[in-house]
């Protein structure tokens, strides 16, 4: 993408308005136009913006704002949470089944490197097209968030005596775990090219399917029945390190979940000629898909099932959340109307508690009560 300044047309009383240049300067490192009029919330956008991305005030997406200092405020490390019960736990030859053991190790192999996988999306290719200073500055936050979630895996790993290169493989050597990590890289294929920009009905929709393959099906699909089987652990008083830790990184991405569906829904809002009936049975295709490789593996990670979670279980929520993600994204559902098996996830992820859910510390929530969770 060119690195052009932005050109101006003085206007009436000698007011500068923003002329719309050929190609707009969305790196905010363009030459400084010397003398330009000041930016005006009207000149604001999600892409393709020709307002300078470097001008944070004044804020047009409050939402983002908000999203930025909820995010601040759940600020959380690994290293403050203590290990010692799971390590005697996992040392211990009674300790867990082997069931319970795959499940441990198959959620550390997949989340291991989708974290790093989502913050390489995120630092290489939205931050880059997405054209809004306040939606930027949560941006900044959540990669620093994913390098946070990174960190925790490697703590946990360290903390078991695991082997490394086992964990950190898998995406590699699990069949259940490259397929997913193959298909949200196919999502990605044009974005990883330094000269791709948007600016163009099919490159706009392009990001947008960026967008949705990272925010709603890696962060809003695939991520919750780890969680869910990791929480049942902790709910029964085995791997209460870990799941304190999975909590946390629940409570981070449903409020990157939420920011993701915002961001589509207004670049739908200010672009609704991307939007078309055939785009929308993509979208709806790309959510069957993804669906379907979490549904096989929850039964990869769980052939036999434990007390209280198995894979048919786990094919139920999916096909929950994902009537949740059309929903979201004002799509027709696209299996029947389902229950929730595990209710206890929403209360895990209310921020409104006193203390956090195998009650080890007291927390203080401070935002995020209006957020919308599952």
């Amino acid at each position: 993408m060119s690195h052009t300044s932005l050109d101006w047309d003085t206007g009436p009383a000698g007011q500068r308005h923003a002329a719309v240049p050929a190609e707009g300067d969305a790196t905010g490192l363009g030459a400084i136009a010397e003398g330009a009029g000041r930016v005006s919330v009207d000149d604001k956008a999600m892409i393709n913006c020709r307002a300078d991305v470097n001008q944070l005030l004044p804020l047009k997406y409050h939402w983002a704002w908000e999203k930025y200092l909820a995010a601040c405020n759940n600020h959380w490390m690994p290293t403050e949470i203590s290990m010692q019960a799971d390590i005697a736990l996992w040392k211990s030859r009674d300790g867990l089944t082997e069931e319970e053991r795959r499940v441990v190790k198959r959620n550390l192999g997949f989340f291991a490197t989708s974290e790093s996988l989502v913050a390489n999306n995120i630092v290489l290719a939205v931050y880059r097209q997405l054209t809004n200073p306040e939606c930027r500055q949560y941006l900044l936050r959540q990669a620093f968030e994913e390098a946070v979630h990174t960190h925790t895996f490697q703590y946990i790993v360290e903390s078991l005596g695991l082997e490394e290169g086992e964990l950190f493989n898998m995406y590699r050597e699990v069949p259940s775990i490259t397929a997913k990590a193959a298909w949200a890289l196919k999502y990605t294929q044009n974005l990883s090219d330094p000269s791709f920009g948007t600016g163009t009905p099919e490159k706009d929709r392009g990001f947008l399917r960026d967008l949705i393959a990272f925010y709603v099906v890696f962060e809003g699909m695939w991520f919750y029945t780890g969680f869910a089987q990791i929480l049942s652990l902790g709910r029964r008083g085995r791997m209460v390190g870990i799941a304190e830790q999975y909590q946390y990184i629940l409570r981070d991405e449903s409020i990157h979940l939420n920011f993701g569906i915002d961001v589509i829904n207004q670049i739908r809002a200010e672009n609704p000629h991307l939007w078309t009936k055939a785009f929308a049975e993509e979208v709806r295709e790309m959510l069957r898909e993804a669906c379907a490789l979490e549904v096989a593996y929850g039964r990869d990670t769980m052939p036999r099932g434990f007390l209280g979670l198995n894979a048919a279980l786990c094919e139920q929520y999916m096909h929950f959340i994902t009537n949740r993600r059309c929903a979201q994204l004002g799509l027709s559902p696209l299996f029947p109307e389902t229950e929730n098996p595990f209710p206890w996830m929403s209360e895990v992820m209310d921020l409104k508690k006193e203390k956090n859910f195998f009650e080890t510390r007291v927390i203080e929530y401070q935002n995020g009560g209006a957020l919308s969770w599952d």
